[in-house]
């Protein structure tokens, strides 16, 4: 008997994205460039959404400094790097001034609380983003999915191995 188990994320009625689903639009308001909807770069770039825990924590303050080390790395592969969490403006402002500014925006899932969170399946039962990279292809089409433990980082190279991919 081959019963499926459903995921915790399916148990508590959060949709579970895979590679090969289109990614699902949202607009939310980021630190540096208003309100930004994912719909717009369809048909123009290529996204890596970077879902965070929070601002201020040891490992996003690892995290997202290391992407602006290799910003320069995203437009390379016509790509947008968006970094989410569920932290309001407010706080994005002061934290990317405190890491020195950002060239990429923090976008704010703050309210309703996680709501794009929650819709990428990524919502965790405290309430913050799980630690999650999707990489969406100039279609809309989740190409790639790396979901990690909230101490663990993003393996970069991993990364641009996958956006290298979409140009092949």
């Amino acid at each position: 008997m081959n019963e499926k188990v459903p995921s915790r994320a399916e148990a508590e009625g959060q949709v579970v994205l895979r590679v090969g689903d289109p990614a699902p639009d949202f607009t939310l308001a980021t630190h540096n460039e208003g309100e930004l909807n994912l719909a717009w770069y369809q048909g123009r770039r290529n996204v890596v959404l970077a879902f965070y825990p929070a601002d201020w924590t040891p490992v996003c303050a690892t995290q997202v400094p290391e992407y602006q080390k290799v910003s320069d790395r995203f437009e390379e592969f016509d790509c947008q790097l968006l970094c989410l969490s569920c932290d309001s403006v407010p706080c994005h402002i002061a934290w990317a001034r405190s890491l020195g500014g950002l060239s990429f925006p923090l976008m704010s899932d703050f309210w309703p609380h996680g709501k794009v969170a929650r819709i990428y399946g990524v919502l965790s039962r405290k309430g913050y983003a799980e630690r999650t990279v999707f990489l969406i292809d100039k279609e809309g089409i989740i190409r790639w999915i790396e979901k990690l433990h909230p101490a663990e980082l993003p393996n970069n190279e991993h990364l641009f191995e996958q956006l290298a991919k979409l140009g092949e």
